[in-house]
């Protein structure tokens, strides 16, 4: 069996390593905000080139965060893409704030920059790009809009880390980059883990100071806060890591590859440009028998997954707060997409299967 993801399998080669990094943390007797979080810091900051990281508690709060500091008025709009993770949509609504979707381009999957614009009002207050299965939004253009209307650009980067645009890497775009360590991302930890980075002194402050009950000094409260800390262990595992996360984005891309020039032509592959460098955290192609293509791999012994399976504007959650924005993009990719194994751990000859499997459905 070809398993689409086993997390014990991805991170085997880094065991010996993470083992020595949680016996300095246990015996340091100091586990939450320490010396092993500020080196991650340091080190995440570097890799982003960005000036500031500041180590979360996940990905959704770096997102929530991110809003936060603003302080923007109850029902402003937050411009996000319609066919997104409902994490990002959740940190809008979280802040009091209103999603207001935008459909994706067809063939990269990200937030269409020429459809940004006629969803700006005057209660628009910022754009919520998200670089969905590793590949990054078109950063100029939305930039560039953002400028022009006076708003603050927030980067979802929980699937893009290391990923660049015109050379320059997701998280140094924006005003913020919001990063989720999950386990199964590219840089992973071992529990839920998450990072903000941004190139502004002020900002970077704030969220230190949210993130921590909003204290700057230990027991004196100077906002309504939070208690969203990346913990001592998981900074060290993800020091660990970081130290891999281009060995890791290469060979993700070596079997992307092989996917690419390999799989024929009945399945729509993702697209590939020069002005990008892509990671593939996710590696999907879409397909109109999507899920009689699932059952046929899973008979072939080969798992597969589907991010998403359902729009965010169809969600239960969402009733009363999406569900009257119309998006049949979205909605058509959320029932063609599949995502085939992709893991560090996966071999050549793992994707040699799945594609000569495919190809004979």
């Amino acid at each position: 069996m070809i398993e689409y993801e086993n997390l014990a399998k991805l991170n085997k080669p880094f065991f010996e390593e993470y083992e020595k990094a949680f016996k300095e943390t246990l015996e340091s007797g100091w586990y939450i905000l320490g010396n092993k979080v500020q080196t991650f810091e340091k080190e995440f900051a570097a890799y982003c080139e960005t000036k500031h990281c500041i180590g979360l508690a996940n990905g959704l709060d770096a997102l929530i965060l991110a809003l936060r500091a603003y302080n923007f008025e109850k029902g402003s709009e937050v411009i996000v893409p319609s066919n997104t993770y409902i994490a990002t949509i959740l940190s809008i609504v979280q802040n009091g704030l209103t999603p207001v979707l935008v459909e994706p381009d067809i063939s990269t999957y990200n937030i269409d920059s020429k459809k940004i614009e006629e969803k700006i009002t005057s209660k628009t207050r910022a754009i919520m790009v998200v670089h969905l299965y590793g590949k990054m939004c078109e950063m100029d253009s939305i930039n560039a809009i953002a400028k022009k209307h006076n708003l603050k650009v927030i980067e979802d980067c929980a699937q893009a880390h290391g990923a660049k645009f015109k050379n320059k890497k997701a998280g140094n775009w924006g005003d913020f980059g919001a990063f989720s360590f999950y386990p199964t991302k590219n840089l992973g930890a071992l529990a839920d883990a998450g990072a903000m980075t941004c190139n502004d002194d002020q900002l970077a402050d704030a969220i230190k100071t949210l993130r921590n009950y909003g204290s700057k000094q230990k027991y004196y409260n100077d906002v309504v806060g939070y208690n969203s800390r990346l913990d001592e262990v998981q900074a060290a595992f993800l020091s660990v890591k970081l130290k891999y996360l281009d060995k890791i984005n290469e060979h993700k891309r070596k079997l992307a590859d092989f996917y690419l020039k390999n799989l024929k032509s009945d399945f729509i592959k993702p697209v590939v440009n020069s002005d990008y460098y892509d990671v593939y955290h996710i590696f999907n192609i879409r397909h109109a028998k999507r899920d009689a293509l699932k059952d046929y791999l899973v008979k072939n012994d080969i798992k597969t997954d589907i991010h998403y399976p359902v729009a965010p504007n169809k969600q239960k959650a969402m009733i009363g707060i999406l569900d009257k924005q119309s998006t049949p993009i979205a909605e058509e990719i959320h029932q063609t997409t599949l995502s085939l194994p992709v893991s560090y751990y996966h071999t050549e000859q793992d994707v040699l299967k799945v594609v000569e499997t495919m190809n004979k459905f």
